[in-house]
């Protein structure tokens, strides 16, 4: 909420003090702010937002040392947060401004969820997501580091992605990207929309618009098509881990394999490569010898 210091009116200023307590996160005076505002003017607008958010810095007060005892009490605490305390907060503050202020609260909650395990049937309450929606990518890294196997797990693997894709870069983060394609494409858009780089959603759209209606749409296929659109990208994805050997995966090895062979000259194995992509997946095959973008990869197919 912008403050606006030329307005002299006592309800403005009743609303400033409940607005300047909650930007500090004190709770008992935003409460007593709440309480003039409401006692003077009950009709005010922003009373219902003021109020939720003092009852939210409130409990976190309260509850600040103590550890969540299950997956259920932490469930209810970040529906609350992601539902009522969010509105409230991009109300009160505006679209930015309420992001920050909210930031601090998935911190808090993140903390008192540490010691939850990770369980597939309820991924979103664990404390991994909470330090992703906190800003705080080495806490997230680490948490997801805890979870047994996470690189096998797609939810798991994707909170890792993002959180590598702040903390490293995006050519650090192409076999972890790679290996979400394979096992979910759509947390891999999920990822994309959020990416720190914009290089990784203008692909994406890239793939999209030069296979739109083809059978390579599908964005487990993305890993692949990279190779044609990007062959320098040969050496940051070829060590994506062995998935599920699923034809989008072998594709992209395919690529990564004819563009090793391209470097060498070895044409007799280049000849016989091919034939194995074109009849793995004969749209993508397509889309590689038609490819402009890629001189190195047409010549080689």
């Amino acid at each position: 909420m912008q403050l606006d210091i030329f307005e002299n009116g006592r309800e403005v200023m009743l609303r400033n003090d409940a607005v300047l307590a909650l930007e500090r996160r004190d709770a008992l005076a935003a409460l007593q702010a709440c309480d003039c505002l409401s006692q003077e003017y009950p009709d005010d607008e922003s009373l219902p937002s003021l109020r939720v958010l003092a009852d939210c810095i409130g409990a976190a007060e309260v509850g600040r040392d103590q550890a969540f005892r299950d997956h259920a009490s932490l469930s209810e605490a970040r529906q609350m947060l992601q539902g009522p305390i969010s509105d409230a907060a991009q109300r009160t503050f505006g679209k930015a401004a309420g992001a920050a202020w909210l930031a601090v609260s998935w911190q808090e909650l993140a903390r008192r969820a540490g010691s939850l395990a990770f369980d597939a049937r309820k991924p979103q309450d664990h404390a991994a997501p909470m330090w992703l929606l906190a800003g705080h990518w080495e806490a997230a890294a680490q948490a997801v580091s805890t979870i047994e196997s996470w690189r096998r797990k797609p939810v798991p693997l994707a909170w890792m992605a993002e959180a590598r894709l702040h903390l490293l870069g995006l050519r650090a983060c192409w076999p972890l990207l790679a290996e979400l394609g394979w096992l979910s494409p759509a947390l891999l858009e999920d990822v994309a929309q959020r990416s720190p780089d914009p290089l990784l959603p203008r692909l994406i759209r890239n793939f999209e618009a030069s296979t739109g209606g083809a059978e390579i749409d599908d964005l487990s296929w993305f890993p692949a098509w990279v190779l044609i659109d990007r062959p320098d990208l040969r050496e940051h994805l070829a060590p994506a881990q062995a998935s599920q050997h699923s034809p989008p995966e072998q594709a992209m090895r395919l690529l990564v394999e004819l563009l090793g062979l391209e470097r060498q000259g070895r044409h007799a194995d280049i000849v016989a490569r091919r034939k194995v992509l074109r009849d793995l997946q004969p749209s993508l095959y397509a889309a590689a010898a038609l490819s402009t973008a890629s001189v190195r990869v047409s010549q080689v197919l």
